[in-house]
């Protein structure tokens, strides 16, 4: 079965509904161009007017990526960085994006996600077990090593 090829102006609402839904970066639109079998010269274009027409914006994608992570699912920076590189995004640009986030805010994120966690682990009679479940459990998260352990220092003193 042949697929019948879309139009340029047929192309262009397609990307601005796909734009309009949500943020979105370089790499996703040029994947959904793909999908749409769009020829790799005519990729630049397409870009192109996304950008002038400001439906396509690396640096607010990155931010809005980032807060989204950070307060939906209470990712860590590390985490953060790791999945804006896997969507191709600038090392620097994602630097700049990560600085935002308030550090107090940050610390405080992790000390809930901590003891949300601790208390699922009531029934963990070992203190090293414990800790090192914890310790995990952040390091997934992306959160660094060295907050993880004065957060749990913190938590563990308290009980």
């Amino acid at each position: 079965m042949q697929q019948k090829t879309l139009s340029q102006e047929q192309i262009i609402k397609k990307l601005e509904s796909y734009c309009a839904y949500r943020e979105r970066c370089e790499t996703e639109v040029k994947q959904k161009l793909f999908t749409l079998k769009v020829e790799e010269e005519e990729v630049g274009f397409y870009l192109q007017y996304l950008i002038e027409n400001n439906l396509l914006n690396e640096n607010r994608f990155i931010d809005a990526y980032a807060r989204g992570k950070f307060n939906i699912k209470s990712w860590g920076r590390r985490k953060i960085t790791i999945a804006l590189q896997q969507k191709k995004i600038d090392v620097n640009k994602i630097k700049q994006s990560i600085e935002h986030i308030d550090e107090d805010m940050y610390i405080q994120r992790l000390n809930i996600v901590l003891e949300k966690k601790n208390q699922q682990l009531i029934k963990e009679t070992d203190e090293f077990k414990k800790k090192q479940k914890l310790v995990y459990f952040a390091m997934q998260k992306g959160y660094e090593p060295d907050l993880i352990y004065k957060a749990i220092k913190t938590i563990l003193k308290n009980e």
